[in-house]
């Protein structure tokens, strides 16, 4: 079913596809492959298969529908729903539960974003479905945001979570949110608060909801601890801005 969720910017996970496989930098350390191979060993359902094999979950379409409340839901967090082995047939699946349930809104966020590009040229965007892109660093993630820019969407929101590098000037013509992380866990790759810190400036800037999550294993001061010591004060300040829901 669906879950509530420890993930500070969301409501609920939603998971209707589980799986995945790397394609740049900020997938090195994912946390959804290690949550895949606990879940896995403990036989939870929808994991049988493992990480690295895409898993259709039929059954769970459904799951928004039964949720009147409005909610918002994070769409895969175990996944990428615009993967190449997920058909086109099946995300339209998901759409259509998306188009059924107004009340919910629905974050989708993607590495493939020319894949999710391509999808909505011949298809309507719903306005309760939120498009995002992951831009950990200049190699991979910036040109992420361009094909963003080209879906028609309601609301854009860009993920720099784990923030790898400074990314320098960003385009932010049409997107309306910012999310900033450092990254957590054993292996983890520190951030530092200059490059937090610039995005902040230029979502200020251009009038962009701006959402620092966390700064994960490695402290503000650059030292490496438990991830909830280190709190989610950037400059002093919560920065929690998420763009108005209406429904």
């Amino acid at each position: 079913m669906a879950t509530n969720s420890k993930i500070e910017w969301t409501e609920q996970t939603w998971n209707p596809v589980t799986g995945c496989t790397k394609v740049s930098p900020g997938c090195k350390y994912c946390y959804a492959e290690v949550m895949a191979k606990r879940l896995q060993a403990m036989g939870a359902a929808g994991y049988e298969n493992g990480f690295t094999q895409i898993s259709l979950m039929y059954d769970r379409l459904d799951q928004p529908q039964r949720r009147k409340k409005p909610t918002v839901y994070f769409v895969n967090s175990m996944s990428d729903l615009f993967h190449e082995d997920v058909p086109d047939d099946f995300i339209d699946l998901v759409f259509d539960t998306i188009w059924q349930t107004p009340q919910h809104s629905y974050q989708i966020l993607t590495k493939r974003s020319k894949r999710m590009r391509d999808y909505f040229k011949q298809r309507v965007v719903p306005d309760n479905a939120w498009l995002g892109v992951s831009v950990e660093d200049k190699k991979y993630g910036i040109p992420r945001i361009t094909d963003l820019q080209k879906i028609n969407a309601k609301t854009r929101f860009l993920s720099a979570e784990p923030l790898l590098e400074k990314l320098g000037r960003i385009p932010l013509k049409d997107i309306h949110w910012v999310i900033v992380g450092g990254e957590s866990g054993v292996k983890a790759r520190p951030m530092q608060e200059e490059w937090a810190l610039s995005l902040r400036d230029q979502c200020r800037k251009y009038g962009v909801d701006f959402f620092f999550k966390q700064w994960g294993s490695w402290g503000q001061d650059g030292i490496k601890r438990k991830k909830s010591a280190n709190g989610r004060e950037l400059a002093g300040q919560t920065w929690d801005m998420i763009p108005a829901i209406a429904v």
